[in-house]
């Protein structure tokens, strides 16, 4: 349908769909951002709502891969990308430009004012052990697929299992947050459900854009740029959301929200988006398994570890974090 609009008029051009898809990604960011002040906290906002529309993409993605087009490699190269990005370039930056202080202490110091009073402190703790159990369960989803994978390719059984996997933490997190309005007396209100309303109508121009921007790139033969590319071309493009969520939550000093969308997101792709891709057509694991395995469970050991003992990500742990993407990227297109 918005094909169809757009091509009489001459705009069925590569830049305009890729505005639309932007245009819908922040669409879906400033809606939920809303969400904040209609009943959800920001880890709940970043670990249930933000990870399915910064991810939709991804899924979207992957729904196109199971009706037949392109190698089924490129699914993994998808996932790949847009985790380890994540969980590397996308905590790394912010990190290196304001810090990501989850507790208010971690923050203090060089001109910035610690959290004032204990509520502060607390909200900041119960952030930190929720995060560190989402980086545990992102630990625990990238292990299950390395030990799934040691065949060399994910089938029909695997992927049950890993949206199995998927399903029953996303369970946990749901009755978490349902106890957490509980225990403040707060419920979702009208505004709510319209803000819900409206991501859900701009998910619809992310399919639209993603569908064609597939296809547009799957008939391009020369150049990076091209079907030839596709996974690290799509991976980098469905990560542009999240660039924008970790650039603005990170200068507004809400580090939670950061880590906890970044991470969440990070779930979509593994284990879902492989287990469903896995669950329709045999997903082969290629050269760039092995090192992107090992990056996205170092960067995932490193983030939890700040996290545990200095309540968040100093700037010097963004510098690896950064460089650890270098080294994922010079193996994968340099050397790969």
């Amino acid at each position: 349908m918005l094909n169809e609009l757009l091509a009489p008029a001459g705009l069925a051009h590569p830049l305009v769909y890729l505005g639309i898809f932007l245009g819908a990604s922040l669409l879906m960011m400033w809606r939920l951002e809303a969400m904040l002040d209609h009943g959800l906290e920001g880890t709940a906002l970043g670990t249930l709502l933000m990870p399915y529309c910064s991810g939709l993409g991804n899924l979207i993605f992957v729904c196109l891969m199971i009706t037949g087009r392109g190698a089924p490699g490129e699914v993994l190269i998808n996932s790949l990308v847009n985790n380890i990005t994540n969980l590397t370039l996308l905590l790394g930056l912010p990190a290196l430009f304001w810090g990501l202080a989850v507790l208010p202490a971690a923050g203090a110091g060089k001109g910035r004012k610690p959290a004032k009073g204990a509520k502060a402190g607390t909200t900041g703790q119960l952030n930190r052990l929720s995060l560190l159990l989402s980086l545990a369960a992102a630990l625990f989803f990238a292990g299950a697929v390395w030990v799934l994978g040691q065949d060399g390719e994910l089938g029909r059984t695997d992927g049950l299992m890993l949206i199995g996997l998927f399903l029953f933490w996303q369970c946990f997190q749901v009755f978490d947050v349902l106890k957490h309005n509980v225990r403040q007396r707060v419920s979702f209100g009208f505004m709510f459900y319209l803000d819900l309303l409206l991501v859900l109508v701009s998910a619809y121009g992310l399919y639209a854009s993603i569908s064609w921007l597939v296809q547009w790139l799957e008939a391009r033969e020369g150049g990076f740029i091209s079907g030839a590319n596709l996974g690290w071309i799509t991976g980098w493009l469905m990560v542009l959301p999240n660039a924008v969520l970790a650039l603005y939550w990170g200068w507004k000093r809400r580090a939670d929200i950061v880590y906890s969308s970044q991470v969440g997101d990070g779930h979509i792709c593994i284990p879902l988006c492989l287990g469903l891709f896995a669950l329709f057509r045999p997903l082969p694991l290629g050269t760039l398994f092995e090192p992107g395995m090992l990056v996205l469970l170092g960067a995932t050991v490193l983030n939890g570890l700040s996290l545990l003992l200095l309540g968040g990500l100093p700037r010097w742990a963004g510098a690896l974090l950064a460089a650890g993407y270098g080294w994922f990227l010079w193996q994968g297109l340099l050397t790969g």
